[in-house]
């Protein structure tokens, strides 16, 4: 199988996240925001503790989530790369 050509790879965004029990809270705020399919659209990826990569298309509507969950999730830094996000 040909890998994908770079016009057709999903475009991703990188966000440095605050909070406590991360990986617990952020799935948790963009299922009860956006749905099971808007969770799986934005395809969030652990990179590292505090770094989530996500969906470039849906990325307003995750910030979105983290505004209205219950418990506090901030987005410090969004950026297109992890070189400048560091």
């Amino acid at each position: 199988m040909k890998p994908l050509i770079p016009s057709h790879r999903e475009k991703k965004r990188y966000l440095l996240l605050e909070g406590e029990n991360l990986k617990k809270n952020v799935p948790e705020s963009i299922k009860e925001f956006t749905g099971i399919l808007g969770l799986s659209e934005a395809s969030p990826v652990w990179i590292k503790d505090n770094i989530l990569s996500v969906n470039r298309r849906s990325l307003d509507k995750v910030k979105a989530s983290f505004a209205v969950f219950k418990e506090k999730i901030d987005v410090k830094k969004v950026s297109g790369t992890l070189k400048s996000l560091m």
